[in-house]
């Protein structure tokens, strides 16, 4: 299966699960999960979320944050890969001045 994420039409709005300022997102969602390219614009949040049906792993393409599951905070720059397992709560934030850009994988069972 290939996705070509510059096909897929973006979409803009608040910080997913209530969370602060704006991000940007390709979504792709199928029987084998949803895969996303997302983009938290500066200081912009994903709200606390439970990981219910598989995990999530989020790869880091550029930018810096933090990653804050099950209470453990992480710090995220590019290269690194944070996975939150089922059953998990997190947290993610932009917490520079560039986009925080992120490969999402979220498994479903």
């Amino acid at each position: 299966m290939l996705i070509d994420f510059k096909q897929i039409h973006p979409v803009t709005g608040p910080g997913m699960n209530h969370g602060a300022g704006e991000m940007t997102a390709r979504i792709v969602e199928n029987s084998h999960g949803k895969f996303l390219i997302n983009r938290l614009h500066p200081y912009g949040s994903i709200g606390i979320h439970t990981q219910k049906n598989g995990c999530e792993i989020n790869y880091v393409i550029s930018g810096s944050g933090r990653a804050i599951c099950d209470g453990k905070e992480e710090l995220l720059s590019s290269g690194c890969c944070h996975i939150c397992p089922e059953g998990s709560s997190q947290i993610i934030e932009n917490t520079g001045i560039d986009d925080l850009v992120l490969f999402t994988v979220i498994t479903e069972k």
